[in-house]
Parts: structure tokens; C-alpha cells; sequence
């Protein structure tokens, strides 16, 4: 017969056998997924679709986001350096150059339309100011020096006061180019704003008073796509004229979706969300009403509004697991985190 000690002698032996046993290597803990950057853009639309995607990737599929702000330019290089890995408008030809050659050395991969395609002029007028002036319909009609005094002010010299596109822009270079080859550049006072909201505010002063007012727009922005406004006619865009004087107008743009080609392997349901991204124009002016009847709202705030308001359109863009999550994010009034402060 086993004796106590013996008993105890067996029973330590077998405890010190499992716990070998079960001192194998510990599961190693899983990573925190990355945090995806947003190239924020300094107009409406392109910051009120980061701050829709966010939400959709921070609530829907569990990754955290951040934005990196600033122009058309630094952003793109940032893109490619890997700085930021999503821009939701690549605007195209305006970028043509730094586009053609970063895709031709697999440095961004384009998984979309963003927007759709849309119209852009640096010479447009309201409409009541066409009323008024029937005649005034050619970029060619600012040589006359009854329409230069129309848009003279204190601070222009004599010459047609023309807010052109926002310092930093692709379009910056462009209008001023349009300016030389038309030969303006002794009939109109370049006013380059620093960023978007500069650009519409001064439309938006002059349009409230009815005053004369000329200048840089495109059709997705907000004021072109609330208050009538008017397009000066201009020689129609070829691909020869544009790459040699630019003394003919803008080609329709097309608005792409680009990400940093890590993306695919870090996060590929992102990516895949971002291929069925669908907000078109269409969908996107009644934000734009939105924002025009709720001035003291931001780009943060439309954004939450549409979420709210169009499941049925951002639902058919993620998994059905994501849109439960996301819905119930919505539900509970929850923000992203990764949204800026405004």
C-alpha cells in the first residue's frame, strides 16, 4: 500500500509535469491594425468625403484614422512617400503630369471615381451679371475697357480684379498660363486666395450685394452648385493647346480616388470599399445645400448629417458586417475619432 508521503511524492511529480506541459510559448498578441491617413485636401467636398470615409473605415472595419492637411501638390508627393495613403480627388488633367508618371512607376494605384467628372473655369461671372451685361460673354470681352473698369477696384491698377485658383493648386499655374496666352495679363489683377473657404467667401460677399465679381470656380464646388453662375466663353480644349500655349479652356475633369500601393496589403477590404465608392455629384449637392442652410456647420458635422440620412447609398459600398457596426455607431451619435477638431 502506497504510503502519504508517497501519495504526495507522486502528486507533486505529476503537477510539475503538466506545468512543463503547458508552458509552451505564448501566443503571441496580435497587432493593433495601422492607422490609415487621409490626404485632407483644402476644399468642402474633398474634406467631407475623408470625413465619410473615416467613419466608414474607423467604425465598419476597425482601423483608425488621421489626416495630414494641405494643397493639390505636397499632398500628392506625400502620397507617394507614403506620408498619407488615401486622397479621395485626384483631379485629372490638372495633375496629369505627376499622375502619369507616379502610376507609370507603380507609386499610387488608382481604385476609382470620386465625384465623377466636372467642369472648371478660372473665368466665371453670376448670372444677374450677365443679365446686366449680355455682351459680356468671352474671355476675350475683358479687353474692353468697359468691362476691365466693371471689375476694377481701389486695389487693381485699372485692370479687372479675377480671384484665380487657391495658392498651392495644379490649377494655380494653369489659369495663370490661360491668362498669358490669351493676352490678359495687362487686363487683369491675379488675386490667388490661400485656400478654398477664401475663394467661395469672396464669391459669396459679392453675390449677396449683387456686385460684379469674376473669377476661378468648378462645379462641385459649393457656390457653383447653389448660385447660378456663368462660364465666359473660352476656344475649346484640345490636347494640343493644352500642352503647348493653354490658350484654350479646361478640359472636363475627371476625379479619381488614389491610394499608396501598401494599402492593398494592409487593409484590401478598405480598399475594396473604396472601388464601390459612389458619391457622385449628384449625391454630393444636396451636402452642399446642406451646408450653404447651416452656415455655422463643418466639414465634420455635413458629414454625420449625410451618414444619418443615406444608409441605403453608403450600405451598398461595405460588408454587411461593417454597415451593422457603422449603423450602430450612427445610433448612438458616436464621432470618429480621427476627425480633426473644428
Amino acid at each position: 500500500m502506497m504510503t502519504r508521503y508517497m501519495r504526495l511524492v507522486l502528486l507533486l511529480a505529476v503537477i510539475a509535469v503538466l506545468g512543463v506541459a503547458g508552458c509552451g510559448e505564448a501566443e503571441p498578441e496580435a497587432e493593433p491594425p495601422p492607422t490609415l491617413v487621409f490626404s485632407d485636401l483644402n476644399w468642402d467636398s474633398a474634406q467631407i468625403q475623408n470625413r465619410i470615409a473615416q467613419y466608414i473605415v474607423e467604425k465598419g472595419y476597425g482601423y483608425p484614422t488621421d489626416v495630414v492637411f494641405g494643397s493639390t501638390l505636397p499632398l500628392f508627393q506625400g502620397l507617394i512617400r507614403g506620408d498619407s495613403h488615401i486622397t479621395l480627388e485626384i483631379w485629372l488633367p490638372n495633375q496629369n503630369d505627376a499622375w502619369n508618371e507616379a502610376i507609370a512607376n507603380g507609386e499610387v494605384v488608382s481604385v476609382g471615381k470620386s465625384l465623377g467628372n466636372d467642369w472648371q473655369s478660372g473665368f466665371v461671372i453670376p448670372r444677374y451679371l450677365q443679365e446686366q451685361y449680355p455682351e459680356l460673354d468671352n474671355v476675350e470681352d475683358l479687353k474692353d475697357e468697359k468691362f476691365k473698369q466693371l471689375f476694377a477696384t481701389a486695389a487693381s491698377g485699372g485692370r479687372a480684379r479675377l480671384v484665380s485658383c487657391v495658392i498651392g493648386w495644379a490649377c494655380e499655374e494653369n489659369v495663370a498660363a490661360q491668362i498669358e496666352a490669351y493676352g490678359l495679363t495687362d487686363h487683369v489683377e491675379v488675386i490667388n486666395p490661400g485656400d478654398g473657404s477664401a475663394l467661395n467667401a469672396d464669391l459669396y460677399g459679392a453675390y449677396e450685394k449683387g456686385e460684379p465679381w469674376l473669377g476661378y470656380q468648378w462645379g462641385t464646388n459649393e457656390p457653383a452648385l447653389v448660385l447660378d453662375v456663368v462660364r465666359l466663353d473660352e476656344p475649346a480644349y484640345t490636347d494640343e493647346c493644352w500642352a503647348t500655349t493653354k490658350a484654350c479652356g479646361f478640359e472636363d475633369a475627371t476625379i479619381l480616388i488614389a491610394v499608396h500601393p501598401d494599402l492593398l496589403t494592409t487593409a484590401p477590404e478598405v480598399v475594396t470599399m473604396l472601388r464601390a465608392w459612389d458619391l457622385n455629384i449628384d449625391v454630393y449637392k444636396p451636402i452642399a445645400q446642406w451646408l450653404l442652410d447651416n452656415p455655422d456647420a463643418g466639414a465634420n458635422d455635413a458629414a454625420m448629417w449625410w451618414l444619418k440620412s443615406n444608409a441605403s447609398v453608403w450600405g451598398a459600398w461595405v460588408t454587411a458586417d461593417a454597415q451593422e457596426a457603422i449603423q450602430a455607431a450612427l445610433d448612438a451619435d458616436e464621432t470618429a475619432d480621427g476627425w480633426p477638431t473644428e
